[in-house]
Formats: structure tokens, C-alpha cells, sequence
């Protein structure tokens, strides 16, 4: 138990006198392991196993077809079709945000390129139209963070490696809540839009306009449906999907909206090496869960918690709180990889679906992005917008609101998450 508290006390102060998260979870690991006189090799072949997963390659090649789906054109044609059906609205650009930002979350699996696909265009687009700067900026960082909810996710992909769960299930599990998490995240926006008399400006809905955004914009609508409608009709696995996706963006771009460029192309790896950069977390992550199964956590966790409640509704909302907590100064990949371990078996052993358990903590990650001070969309919307991060945290507050209300749904009714994925493959023996 002293070992604990002292590897607990080294992490905490390498984590908040800034060290980078890697190193910190690296040290602590290196500790532990000459606490407990375990070789040093661990560290080696932990490091060649985790990144040797062949579904690993889909994070980065779906950054790559979302970013290259971004700058060739399908990012603006998705934004008519959404403003061709909510124009006339009150916060209709908001909502035209949130909305946009659903249905390209369904092409990039990643909340700060979601943010900044839609935001880029969007959060200017609100100031000249007379939204406050941090209320604009607040949308787009929200509703951006449905791109780690709604498939394909990256983030599900790496709890899905972490967690041995299915991908696909994960990725059909994630619909519905994604879809009702946008309705609050749309009704937020409406309630606000309206006390303060913001937008409604736009032509009303009627099918000439929304047809003709709809044939614009058919190829990039048509994208999600070539990925997902693959991966389910078994035409090929979610990696060969994302790989599908890389060649589908650069056609798109090239040959029909011909705004692809050698440079943006070159700008779009660059962009993916950087957020792909990100997996050099796994090697340092996946030893220290290793070795909280020598310290026997996961045990001491499940103890502790039961001897609270056992009450499988109470148990979900305390670690709901504990991610929502770790979320505002932990990568959501060190997060997912550090304490599935940790709290999968206890809440499996109260009866909790391995698949709702991953969509459940998808979404405290994603709360994680719109908390300081971190925050990864916060920062990708300050950057667009030019505001500081604390004006953008303000105004985010509702929309936090939001999200958590939709976790206490999944938490409350958790057969909203599982009954197409259960439809589609029938219900999984665990």
C-alpha cells in the first residue's frame, strides 16, 4: 500500500509541475518496476505489443480521410445541407453547427478535427451574424466533440483494443446516443439563441433548396454510408474501411470537387502525423496497467467502491464523476488505456455490458475535451476564434450540461445504447 501512495504522489507532482504525459506515466512505470524488482525489458515488449495491433493503423488513417475530406471540400457541402434545413431557425447558424458537426463526426473519428473542420467555418460565419465571440466558440468545441461518439471513433477503437470488445459493436453502439446527445446539444443552443435574440434570419425550409444542397453534397454524404454500410455488410473490416475512406477523400477531392492541392495534401500528413503522434502514449500506459494487476487495483477498487454501493446505477455515476475529474488534465487515450483496466471488471461484474461501459466512457471523455485545463476542443476553438481559453469555458458550461445529460440517460436506460447492436448481431455472451 506505501508503494501505491509513493508511485501515486510521483505521478501526481510529474503531472502538474507540466511534465508531458508520456514521460510521466513512463517514470512512474519505471518506478514501479524497480519497486517491485520486475525487469526493465517490460517497458521494451510492452512497447513493440501495443503498437503491433494491426486495427491500430485505422486511427491515423481516419484522421487522414477526415482532414483530407476537410480541406477538399466536403466539410462546406455538409454545412448547406445542414443550413438548408435549420436557416430559418432561431440560433440557426448554431444550430446549423451542431448539426454539421454530427454528420461529419460520422467521417472523421476525431472531436478536435470535428472542431475544426466545422468550427473553421462557422464560429466566423456566427460573429458576423452578431453571436457573442465565446457563445460561437462554445458551440463548435461542444458539438465537435460528438466525433468520438458517433463511428467511426477513435477513441472506441483504442477502448476496443484495451478492452478486447468488438469494434463494430462499439461503432453501431455509439449512433443513437450520439443522435440524442445532438438534440440536447441543438436544444441548448435554441434556448440560449433565443433569450438573446440571436439568428432566425435564414429563407424557411423548403425542398427546392434542400434538394439541391443534397445533390451537392451527395459524395460527401456518401461518404459515412460507403464506410459504415462496408464495415456492416461485411464487405470489409473497419481498417480496410478507413483505408477505403483515405482513397475515397482523395478521389472526391481530386476529380469531383477538384479543390484537393499537392500542398493541402502534404498539410493533411503533416496534420495526422501530429494527432497520430499522440499513440506514443500506449507503450508507457499499457505497462503501468500491467502492473496494476501485479499491485492487484482493479481488486482494491472494486472493494472499495462495493463497500459504498453496490448499486450498479450509483457505482456508473461515481466513476462517471472520477473520468469527468481526470478528464480536465488526462488525454482521453491515457485515460481509456489507464483505467478500463481498472474499472471493466468491476462494473462487468455488476452486470454492465462491455460495449455500454465503452460508449459510457466515450462521453466522460468527451466532457473532458470542454474542460480547462486541457481541454482539446477548447483550445481548437479558441485558436479559431481568438479568444482565450477561460472565455470559451464559461460559455461551455451548458453545453457540459448537456452531454451529462445524456450520460445519465445511457446510465438510466442502457438498452437505448445496446438494441442496435444487439439488432445487428444479436445479443453477445460475455
Amino acid at each position: 500500500m506505501n508503494e501505491l501512495l509513493l508511485l501515486a504522489l510521483v505521478f501526481t507532482i510529474l503531472t502538474v509541475i507540466g511534465m508531458p504525459l508520456f514521460a510521466a506515466v513512463g517514470l512512474t512505470t519505471v518506478l514501479a518496476l524497480f519497486l517491485i524488482d520486475i525487469p526493465y525489458t517490460l517497458m521494451a515488449q510492452t512497447g513493440y505489443t501495443s503498437l503491433t495491433p494491426f486495427p491500430l493503423l485505422t486511427i491515423p488513417l481516419f484522421v487522414l480521410a477526415g482532414r483530407l475530406m476537410e480541406v477538399g471540400g466536403m466539410a462546406e457541402r455538409l454545412i448547406s445541407v445542414a443550413t438548408s434545413l435549420v436557416g430559418a431557425y432561431r440560433g440557426s447558424l448554431g444550430l446549423v453547427t451542431c448539426f454539421a458537426c454530427m454528420l461529419f463526426a460520422a467521417l472523421s473519428g476525431s472531436g478536435p478535427a470535428t472542431t475544426a473542420a466545422i468550427g473553421s467555418v462557422t464560429i466566423p460565419a456566427m460573429k458576423r451574424d452578431g453571436y457573442d465571440v465565446p457563445f460561437a466558440a462554445a458551440i463548435a468545441a461542444s458539438a465537435g466533440a460528438l466525433g468520438s461518439l458517433i463511428p467511426p471513433s477513435n477513441l472506441m477503437i483504442i477502448y476496443g483494443l484495451v478492452s478486447e470488445t468488438s469494434i463494430p459493436r462499439l461503432f453501431l453502439a455509439g449512433i443513437v446516443p450520439g443522435i440524442i446527445v445532438t438534440g440536447f446539444l441543438m436544444l441548448t443552443t435554441y434556448i440560449i439563441a433565443r433569450r438573446r435574440g440571436y439568428g432566425g434570419g435564414g429563407d424557411p425550409f423548403t425542398w427546392g433548396p434542400f434538394r439541391q444542397a443534397l445533390w451537392d453534397g451527395k459524395w460527401a454524404i456518401g461518404a459515412p454510408l460507403l464506410i459504415l454500410g462496408g464495415i456492416y455488410g461485411g464487405a470489409f473490416t473497419p481498417t480496410e474501411a478507413a483505408s477505403v475512406a483515405v482513397f475515397y477523400a482523395l478521389f472526391v477531392g481530386l476529380f469531383v470537387y477538384r479543390q484537393l492541392t499537392p500542398k493541402k495534401i502534404i498539410e493533411s500528413l503533416r496534420f495526422t502525423a501530429l494527432m497520430t503522434g499522440l499513440l506514443i502514449l500506449l507503450t508507457p500506459t499499457l505497462a503501468f496497467g500491467q502492473l496494476s494487476a501485479f499491485y492487484d487495483v482493479p481488486t482494491a477498487v472494486e472493494d472499495a467502491i462495493t463497500s459504498v454501493t453496490s448499486n450498479v446505477i450509483l457505482v456508473m455515476i461515481l466513476i462517471g464523476i472520477f473520468y469527468i475529474i481526470v478528464g480536465t488534465f488526462m488525454e482521453s487515450l491515457a485515460q481509456i488505456i489507464l483505467f478500463t483496466a481498472v474499472f471493466l471488471p468491476l462494473v462487468t461484474n455488476l452486470g454492465v455490458d462491455p460495449v455500454l461501459f465503452g460508449v459510457f466512457t466515450v462521453i466522460t471523455c468527451e466532457i473532458g475535451f470542454l474542460t480547462p485545463p486541457l481541454g482539446g476542443n477548447l483550445n481548437v476553438a479558441s485558436r479559431i476564434s481568438g479568444i482565450t481559453i477561460e472565455q470559451i469555458s464559461v460559455a461551455v458550461l451548458p453545453f457540459i450540461l448537456a452531454y451529462s445529460l445524456g450520460l445519465l440517460i445511457l446510465i438510466f436506460f442502457p438498452e437505448i445504447s445496446l438494441w442496435l447492436p444487439n439488432l445487428v448481431y444479436g445479443e453477445a455472451k460475455y
